[in-house]
């Protein structure tokens, strides 16, 4: 099981504020900053996903749960507003799964966020 992950991005204020608002959709918060590090989780829990601001690798895919596919829609829609670029509407993926219902979008440094959702 994965305890949490850090991705380097090329503007922290920026993609501390994006995250801040797309990840709200999926009910995580900005839980701490500390030492050029924001932390990210669900609200209830701790810090998952963290930032820090260096030279982006945009071979990596992050793929955040949602509890329910309106998530999946609002977490694409809002990454939209924020200034991502579309990657894959929401809809089912059924080469995944079955239930496989995601969206994908291209954060600010062109890394492939993900929202999915496994129940129907």
């Amino acid at each position: 099981m994965i305890d949490h992950v850090t991705i380097c991005v090329s503007s922290y204020d920026r993609s501390r504020d994006f995250y801040r608002r797309v990840l709200a959709r999926l009910g995580y918060v900005l839980h701490m900053e500390i030492n050029g590090y924001a932390g990210f989780g669900p609200a209830q829990f701790k810090s998952v996903f963290w930032i820090r601001e260096g030279k982006p690798s945009p071979e990596v895919h992050v793929g955040f749960r949602a509890k329910t596919r309106q998530d999946v829609r609002e977490f694409h829609s809002e990454a939209l507003l924020a200034g991502a670029r579309d990657n894959g509407p929401p809809g089912i993926r059924e080469h995944y799964h079955p239930s496989y219902y995601a969206a994908f979008a291209f954060d600010p440094d062109g890394y492939n966020i993900e929202a999915v959702c496994l129940d129907e």
